[in-house]
């Protein structure tokens, strides 16, 4: 099993930046890729980003390119999203996602933390 741990998040104004990190612990060494999903009030739960452990190359949805940035830390086990200018659409709970060596999907998720863009 993947236990994983975030931290970050918090309320920003429009145009502001925020980091969420998220630590991975337990049998870490089954990772394939991590990643950050969102959902937002009203609507479904979206993927945001996410980087293949070994290879290290990335995904964005198309509403984050440019301003977000993923990353990892291969020898903590853990992986940070930059945000920057931050809108209100980004307002969301923002979870932490594993998908291990051999599975089809993401199979491990965090607790979620709250994003909140004011404008």
């Amino acid at each position: 099993q993947v236990q994983l741990a975030e931290s970050g998040g918090g309320l920003v104004q429009v145009g502001g930046s925020l980091s969420l990190s998220c630590a991975a612990s337990g049998r870490t060494v089954y990772l394939y890729a991590m990643g950050w999903f969102r959902q937002a009030p009203g609507k479904e739960r979206e993927i945001v980003a996410r980087v293949r452990w070994g290879a290290g190359d990335t995904y964005y949805a198309d509403a984050v390119k440019g301003r977000f940035t993923i990353s990892r830390n291969s020898r903590r086990n853990t992986a940070t999203l930059q945000m920057s200018d931050l809108k209100p659409e980004d307002t969301a709970v923002y979870y932490c996602v594993v998908q291990r060596i051999g599975a089809d999907r993401y199979d491990t998720w965090g607790q979620g933390t709250q994003v909140t863009v004011s404008s």
